[in-house]
């Protein structure tokens, strides 16, 4: 029998795990729960946790067994772990590798697997059509054309495939990492890095090639795409969230590595160029002129003989993109990303389209090597002026959620955070244009929103680097893949509801180390008895999984404020 001495898990019956972080133990047991389960919520000091299909096949991809999950939760729970969980994990992290697929020979690609599974499985609706009439005992082969939709069948019925029936190099490309940058400076991988090129690749092998490589902000996802591409030496497509980041892309790949000018293209609205090394946003290839019509720009998917596609941010992609990528199986596949996080619940997608998680870096692992800045978080609560406060209580919920977003009384807020952190670089970041412009008015500071054209929008952004621009307010523009290195401070005054890996990009923009104290500050402003606290409850649970913590600080009121 378990000793039922006071321990910081509880494990019920549905797979949800509570964490009571009061407990000395329970950072350690958080480091642990955090490989094999995903935070849901955390009320007070009693943060939930859930074991699901897919958190235990990610798990189970990066060569973490049952026992070894139970062993964990047994070591910190204060009671025997439900039989019915211990069924559950063990149910389900076998699953994981029952079935792959093989190339033959003959190069045909074939289901194997227990031969009575796969009679069985063959019945269903959704995987007999992917088969053809081939078979020997433990094999079926697979339509060619069938491949990923295959997996997205198989997975629905909780059989995850491993696939080993390799890909195609694509059109070979001269390209290796420079010794030294053109700038002078030495350039090598940080041992992290290398690692994570490593478990993509896998030496080559079948079991290499496709999968998710889960890093911090300013832990270097470019790099590490980049350190791939060097090893892998062919083509490739990489997909990206912006311009901005196409044109970052491009500027590390001709920083660091042997290509030219001429070897990479932009492919984007003015000038679609495909070259050896081609860079598009999402958007792009998204576009069509009305609801109905093709999208046009999918064609660049063979418009080249691909050996590589790295789909950056790949918790954004959309769903036309999926549906290509389902037909892409044979090229290999990396997606880059600080979350897995999906606001529409489409990890299942991630994991067989793309591929299983190979390797995830926590951020307190860099932050403590001093790679990325420690960060203090706050979160401040500013209540609504009463008059504000009227409106908020006899509105409709949308228009609840952008009242205590759009609170009069941030403005103040900021304004005292800017003395707090005078002499810093500081970002304002928020969701409503409005909002954005008071506040740039009030503060005497540039805004930067999706309003302006893009090479406005670099000017601004070089300024900031430089040091000329101290404040800088931006809207969601600026979420995703903008390089600010000295950003000291984020002041988010409102957001996406109850995004998640919003919040992962936000805080990112300031993770980047810094000299000196290598210290940044990020706070998010909520306005106190709205809807918009649980929103930020939400919104902080990625964070927390990561180590991190958030100091509560209240905003009384002012005269001014309240009258």
């Amino acid at each position: 029998m378990l000793n039922q001495e006071n321990r910081p898990l509880r494990v019920l019956v549905d797979s949800t795990v509570l964490l009571d972080a009061r407990h000395p133990d329970a950072e350690t047991a958080r480091e642990m729960l955090v490989r094999f389960a995903e935070l849901t919520k955390r009320p007070g000091d009693l943060h939930t946790y859930r074991i699901s299909p897919m958190s235990l096949w990610n798990a189970a991809s990066l060569g973490l067994t049952a026992q070894e999950i139970m062993n964990c939760l047994t070591q910190f729970s204060s009671h025997e772990l439900p039989l019915k969980v211990v069924h559950n994990i063990q149910w389900l992290t076998d699953r994981y590798g029952q079935l792959t697929f093989v190339r033959s020979a003959e190069d045909d690609i074939f289901l194997s697997g227990d031969d009575a599974l796969l009679n069985d499985l063959s019945e269903k609706p959704g995987v007999g059509e992917c088969l053809s009439g081939y078979r020997t005992n433990g094999n079926r082969r697979i339509k060619p054309e069938c491949r990923g939709q295959l997996k997205q069948e198989l997975i629905k019925l909780n059989y995850p495939v491993v696939d080993l029936a390799g890909y195609r190099h694509g059109e070979a490309l001269a390209v290796s990492l420079l010794d030294q940058t053109r700038s002078g400076r030495s350039f090598a991988l940080r041992d992290y890095q290398e690692r994570a090129v490593d478990l993509f690749y896998q030496e080559g092998r079948d079991n290499g090639g496709s999968g998710v490589l889960v890093l911090p902000c300013g832990g270097g996802k470019t790099i590490v795409g980049i350190g791939a591409i060097s090893r892998l030496k062919c083509d490739t497509l990489i997909l990206t969230s912006n311009v901005t980041s196409v044109k970052q892309w491009k500027a590390e790949l001709l920083d660091k590595t042997t290509l030219n000018d001429n070897e990479i293209g932009e492919y984007a609205a003015k000038s679609k160029q495909v070259r050896p090394i081609t860079i598009a946003t999402y958007q792009l290839l998204t576009n069509r002129r009305q609801k109905g019509d093709e999208y046009a720009n999918m064609l660049l998917f063979q418009q080249r003989n691909w050996g590589l596609i790295i789909y950056d941010e790949v918790h954004l992609l959309p769903a036309p993109v999926f549906r290509m990528t389902a037909d892409l199986q044979a090229t290999r596949r990396l997606g880059l990303t600080a979350t897995l996080v999906r606001e529409d619940g489409r990890e299942e997608d991630v994991f067989t389209l793309i591929g299983p998680k190979r390797f995830d870096l926590p951020w307190k692992v860099l932050e403590t090597r001093s790679w990325i800045a420690e960060v203090s978080c706050t979160e401040m609560r500013i209540p609504l002026p009463q008059q504000e406060l009227a409106c908020y209580e006899a509105a409709d919920e949308k228009t609840k959620a952008r009242l205590c977003g759009e609170n009069s009384a941030k403005i103040r807020a900021v304004k005292e955070l800017l003395n707090r952190h005078q002499g810093k670089s500081i970002l304002i970041i928020g969701q409503y244009l409005k909002q954005l412009h008071e506040i740039a008015d009030e503060i005497h500071a540039p805004v930067l929103t999706g309003e302006l054209p893009h090479a406005e929008r670099e000017r601004l952004f070089h300024s900031f680097r430089a040091g000329e621009i101290p404040v800088l307010v931006v809207s969601k523009v600026a979420n995703f893949a903008v390089d600010l290195p000295d950003a000291a401070v984020a002041i988010q005054v409102s957001g996406s509801f109850g995004s998640r890996q919003e919040e992962a990009q936000r805080i990112g923009r300031i993770m980047r180390p810094k000299p000196g104290d290598n210290h940044s500050w990020f706070y998010t402003l909520v306005s106190s008895a709205t809807k918009e606290i649980q929103y930020a409850q939400k919104r902080q649970l990625f964070l927390l999984e990561q180590g991190y913590r958030y100091e509560i600080e209240e905003m009384l009121a002012s005269r001014e404020a309240a009258l």
